[in-house]
């Protein structure tokens, strides 16, 4: 007896299990009003059954659905069956979890290639340079990933890199309930950053930390902390010092070793401050040469100390030699003759200090052929050349842009103020322009392509973009910008952007005229053709009995169908 497919939201088909993990289930699907396969996550229902869980990962779910980048796993759709309205199932009843729609992704995760040994270096940095990417871009967007591991790493069957879950973690790292009743979040601790094992707050550089963990990983086949268990692991990623990834694996090449153990540096500002910086230092190091044993020696000092371990011990046995007075002195103290000798000597210098001191002018007096250049900063220019003036002193004038001193204000001189300079000399002002700034270009009608280019271009960068159905214009074209047109905004500014779908809803018009289907199908963009059918009896007017397609989104310009009957 064949059993019928589960339907999410009348539109997903729920298809075979291919994967699983503590928070949720992953299925195949099928997006029936699109024809495109989807992969399904049906949130676990202990976990649905809490109210705030439920509504964090709502919101992150909605947060990740807003990126598209080709290294992120896009989100299509999300949905919490419980807030459908009357007859909706109650929270914790089958059928109630929340789901996400994501992306098919076909490949295998990075956690299976890792399996199989240590990943050559190439496919390493590349493949770490594609999380970094990825980060790069989620960053900028305000999202932070919070559980980089391989496990949500995929990599295509184009060898592509595709980063998972965005924003999940978050939503389980906010559930503080949820994470005490249950062991999942611990699962990940060999990528935990030092401040989220320790339960501090987390920004953008914990995300750079895990993806240092993976990298190590890549090169050496295993993770830089392991113990017996999360917890003490967790301790290790808090105080141990980790080994550089050539003393565990000499294959890996040593230019990486100082790479790694910056984005494993304990506290965060230690780490490189960007993916944007982590993705540089990666280039420059496949380029560059290894470091010595001196340099890579002091680098971890810098980072971790000398020995975290050694200073914990020998500040116990330092406490303990100062509180033990069952010890004897072995050695007496210096010899008398010795501090009366070190107090002579130093009655001796500061003696010669003060005769010295005493000694000198009251006041260098200055050279009646010199003169002192005054501090004009912020000063405006006219009155820098008149006060220049009056000391017999020549002025020249450069412009440059500042965004902290007022335009046509002096921003430093050149030579600087209360510098002793000759008579006649001339004394360069650096004149403020103002604050540098570019004009917004044109971005509406242009292809996503073509706007990306003309705001690099002027020096401005594309930030999120949004797909909007748009029954006049074709897929991809800009439809709104976050900044005007001809706007004056400051160098990298990011402007967001709104593009055409390429599609438009498709309403249900059956039981319509075929008059009034066909005008409201023509103001949509699309094609209405009407079929006469004679196996139906006429209605008078001639109304739509069904469509050759679903309502839904479609393409623009597609040719709809409009059946009515003409039979007896």
């Amino acid at each position: 007896m064949s059993v019928e497919p589960r339907i999410i939201a009348e539109r997903y088909r729920v298809d075979e299990l291919i994967g699983q993990g503590g928070m949720a289930k992953v299925y195949r699907g099928y997006d029936i009003t699109l024809g495109r396969e989807v992969a399904i996550k049906i949130l676990n229902p202990e976990l649905a059954r809490d109210t705030a869980f439920r509504n964090r990962f709502r919101l992150e779910a909605q947060a990740a659905s807003r990126m598209a980048h080709p290294s992120v796993v896009r989100v299509y759709d999300a949905g919490d069956p419980t807030s459908a309205g009357e007859g909706a199932p109650a929270a914790g009843s089958p059928g109630s979890e929340p789901y996400i729609i994501m992306e098919l992704v076909r490949g295998r995760q990075l956690k299976d290639v890792i399996a199989e040994g240590p990943v050559s270096v190439e496919d390493a940095v590349r493949y770490a340079d594609g999380i970094l990417e990825a980060l790069d871009y989620s960053h900028r967007a305000g999202v932070v990933h919070r559980d980089i591991k391989p496990g949500n790493v995929m990599i295509t069957e184009k060898d592509q890199v595709k980063v998972m879950d965005f924003g999940i973690a978050r939503a389980v790292s906010d559930s503080s309930s949820t994470v005490a009743e249950t062991t999942q979040i611990i699962g990940t601790a060999a990528y935990f950053s030092p401040e989220q094992a320790k339960g501090e707050p987390v920004d953008a550089r914990a995300d750079l930390y895990s993806t240092g963990v993976v990298l190590y990983e890549m090169l050496t086949g295993r993770q830089p902390f392991r113990g017996e268990s999360p917890v003490a692991v967790a301790y290790q990623h808090v105080s141990e010092t980790p080994l550089a990834p050539t003393e565990v694996n000499e294959d890996s090449p040593g230019a990486l070793d100082p790479i790694v153990l910056r984005a494993l540096a304990k506290d965060p500002y230690q780490r490189y401050p960007d993916a944007a910086s982590f993705r540089a230092a990666l280039d420059n190091a496949v380029a560059g040469k290894a470091p010595s044993k001196r340099q890579l020696g002091a680098l971890t000092s810098e980072l971790y100390g000398s020995s975290p371990r050694q200073a914990q011990e020998t500040a116990r046995s330092l406490r303990q030699l100062s509180t033990d007075t069952t010890m004897a002195r072995t050695q007496s103290g210096p010899p008398v003759v010795w501090i009366w000798a070190g107090v002579a000597l130093l009655a001796v210098l500061l003696i010669s200090v003060l005769v010295w001191v005493l000694m000198m002018p009251r006041g260098e007096q200055i050279p009646t052929s010199s003169r002192t250049v005054p501090d004009l900063s912020d000063v405006s220019y006219e009155r820098a050349q008149e006060a220049l003036l009056d000391l017999d002193l020549q002025s020249a004038l450069v412009y440059e842009a500042s965004a902290s001193v007022t335009e046509d204000n002096v921003i430093r001189t050149n030579p600087v103020g209360g510098q002793s300079v000759e008579k006649g000399q001339k004394v360069t002002l650096y004149v403020s322009t103002g604050a540098e700034t570019v004009a917004v270009p044109t971005l509406v009608g242009l292809s996503q392509t073509a706007a990306r280019a003309a705001l690099a271009g002027v020096g401005l960068e594309m930030g999120s973009v949004i797909q909007r159905n748009e029954p006049n214009s074709a897929a991809d074209t800009v439809l709104e910008a976050s900044v005007d047109e001809g706007a004056e905004v400051a160098p990298k500014t990011v402007v967001d952007v709104v593009v055409s779908s390429g599609r438009v809803t498709l309403p249900d018009v059956s039981g319509w005229t075929v008059d009034a289907a066909t005008a409201r199908l023509e103001e949509l963009g699309l094609t209405p053709t009407p079929v006469a059918q004679a196996d139906c009896p006429a209605t008078s007017p001639s109304t739509v009995a069904s469509m050759s397609a679903a309502p839904g989104d479609v393409a623009v310009h597609s040719e709809v169908q409009l059946r009515y009957c003409t039979g007896g």
